[in-house]
């Protein structure tokens, strides 16, 4: 199975901005999710595992805790060290958990895009709004400034969700 970034728009067939409920039923061959709600927090998410991928689609709702929610930002994580999946994360045609990171982040530039690379272990596109994590517990190949080789996790979501970094206005 292919999940492909689409950046700012979601993970096809999730898609930013759906009810979570419009989201489950996108899915069903996904298999039974995890679903968690906080009404107090007035958010929800809904978790599946797919070949040792994770998938968490995150949902918040407007200030009102009856308010319908909605998919927020969706993160997909590696399947850790010494296991392989057939469930592949793709970015523009970029394999995202098997690519070399510095390979991954030199691809989305020569995108146009701007990659901040500012705090290393969790380098983001801003505008595009692709957050990653390159930090694990496990024993992960690690590049010569001790990061892991590749990227372990992956956030997409709207177009001014990874901004947060530059509310001085810096960027």
């Amino acid at each position: 199975m292919d999940l492909v970034l689409d950046p700012p728009y979601g993970v096809a067939p999730i898609q930013l901005g759906m009810r979570l409920d419009e989201a489950l039923a996108a899915v069903p061959g996904w298999g039974e999710p995890r679903v968690l709600r906080r009404p107090s927090r007035n958010s929800a998410r809904a978790s599946w595992t797919l070949d040792h991928v994770g998938v968490q689609a995150l949902a918040g709702g407007g200030t009102h805790v009856t308010a319908i929610e909605h998919v927020t930002a969706i993160e997909l994580w590696w399947p850790g060290e010494g296991r392989t999946s057939g469930t592949r994360v793709l970015l523009e045609g970029d394999e995202v958990f098997t690519t070399h990171a510095v390979d991954l982040f030199r691809h989305a530039m020569g995108r146009g895009w701007t990659v901040d690379i500012s705090q290393p272990e969790y380098p983001v596109i801003p505008n595009v709004s692709l957050g990653f994590t390159r930090q694990t517990s496990q024993e992960a190949e690690r590049d010569t400034d001790g990061l892991p080789k590749y990227v372990t996790s992956v956030l997409a979501a709207g177009k001014d969700y990874c901004n947060y970094r530059y509310q001085d206005g810096s960027r």
